[in-house]
């Protein structure tokens, strides 16, 4: 895959952007959570952008993933030795801009042609306060994977319903009854994206992405972790082991251990590797309402770096972003297109011909939606994984985690409003 993309031309991308007209060379440390073929992919770009701008070099480095990139930052920032550009989730940047560690890109995004060439959703992932602090890179939304070959030795018919609550469940206890034996289970316990996206699709959320009402202990929210703890502590369907360590369910799928995960889209080309023809990919269940998250990722550029810098790094941004670029992104990973003139690029229109499945999430964007982004979201994600363990391993009733987790996500908006 990577071979075929690198004969793209970098000289389509001069075009787009022209050459750098920086008065001296620049680098710019560029801290992102890619590996494998995403970070393959990132290479290619990276590479594209350099011979596109010769007086530019992007030192890429992978620091982790999105929660190790939050640490990282915060420990990095008083230590003065912070990247120039970094990658931050679409619900945790809010938390840097709110302390002035992004700055504002409205400056160059207003001015950039690439504005009016992104969808909607790419446009206003970035919008904190009404200013644009990132610019999506790698954007996604949650979808239903499930093993063709093993639903085929369970006995379920391929036209098996799989859009609610129940059908989940039933699929899932057939899976467990029939292959239970040789240590095959129904479903991976959801991770924490594809916890937000069945919160959502019960027609509710954690914070309501608008007012920023804390919707934790919301009866729908509530109703919504009943049914994914059961899963695990009741019905047996799912395995512990990822509960407490997220990756073992999405591995353990890759395996062919596990009939069905609820995982990224960005998730589509290992799959792919690891199943081949058996893997199907499907929307994601609509229980009460269809609704989705959007997650991913964007880039943002540092408060800390000098002006010089920055107009590099906006550069670097604004390229990563431009169709050819993000058609390389989309075609190798099956994160969605993020820019209106992608799909019509020789290697995404290849993809999405030949790749059965990597559409799916593209066509949820009718009802996907943006999540909350004010301060305190950094801290209810990492507080999360903690509640959601208590409740999946059968340690604490949901109804009563929830109550207490909704108060302290209110106790701690307000400590940070102050």
């Amino acid at each position: 895959m990577i071979a075929q993309l690198q004969k793209v031309a970098g000289a389509a991308f001069v075009v787009l952007l022209g050459s750098t007209t920086l008065g001296s060379a620049q680098t710019v440390e560029f801290w992102h959570s890619f590996g494998g073929e995403s970070g393959e992919a990132l290479n290619q770009i990276i590479a594209n952008f350099e011979e596109a701008n010769p007086g530019i070099t992007i030192e890429a480095q992978e620091v982790g993933n999105y929660n190790d990139i939050v640490a990282k930052l915060q420990a990095a920032i008083p230590a003065n030795r912070a990247p120039d550009a970094v990658i931050m989730e679409v619900t945790r940047y809010g938390l840097f801009a709110d302390r002035g560690v992004l700055i504002d890109l409205a400056p160059y995004f207003d001015a950039d042609p690439l504005k009016d060439e992104l969808y909607d959703f790419a446009r206003e992932v970035g919008v904190f306060e009404g200013k644009t602090y990132i610019v999506p890179f790698n954007s996604s939304t949650p979808v239903l994977y499930y093993n063709k070959a093993i639903f085929d030795r369970a006995g379920i018919p391929e036209d098996a319903p799989l859009k609610t609550y129940d059908d989940l469940l039933a699929v899932s206890q057939q899976i467990t009854e029939e292959l239970g034996d040789e240590g095959i289970t129904g479903i991976a316990a959801p991770g924490q994206f594809a916890r937000w996206g069945l919160i959502m699709d019960n027609d509710s959320d954690l914070i309501d992405s608008t007012s920023g009402e804390i919707l934790i202990d919301a009866e729908n929210t509530i109703e919504a972790y009943e049914f994914m703890a059961s899963l695990v502590h009741e019905h047996k369907v799912a395995s512990p082991d990822g509960v407490t360590r997220e990756n073992d369910g999405r591995d353990a799928f890759l395996a062919g251990k596990v009939g069905m995960m609820i995982n990224s889209t960005g998730n589509y080309g290992r799959s792919t590797a690891a199943l081949g023809d058996d893997l199907v990919v499907m929307p994601m269940p609509c229980n009460k309402v269809c609704a989705v998250p959007i997650g991913g990722a964007g880039i943002g550029i540092l408060s800390t770096s000098e002006k010089e810098v920055q107009d590099a790094a906006y550069k670097f941004v604004s390229f990563a972003a431009s169709p050819e670029s993000n058609a390389i992104w989309f075609s190798a990973t099956g994160y969605m297109p993020i820019n209106k003139a992608t799909p019509q690029q020789p290697i995404a229109a290849d993809a999405l011909e030949g790749k059965p499945g990597i559409d799916v999430a593209i066509n949820q964007l009718d009802f996907a939606r943006g999540r909350p982004r004010p301060p305190v979201v950094t801290w209810m994600r990492a507080s999360e994984y903690d509640m959601w363990q208590a409740m999946a391993l059968g340690q604490r009733d949901v109804r009563e985690v929830l109550t207490e987790f909704a108060d302290k996500t209110r106790a701690e908006a307000e400590r940070l409003e102050k």
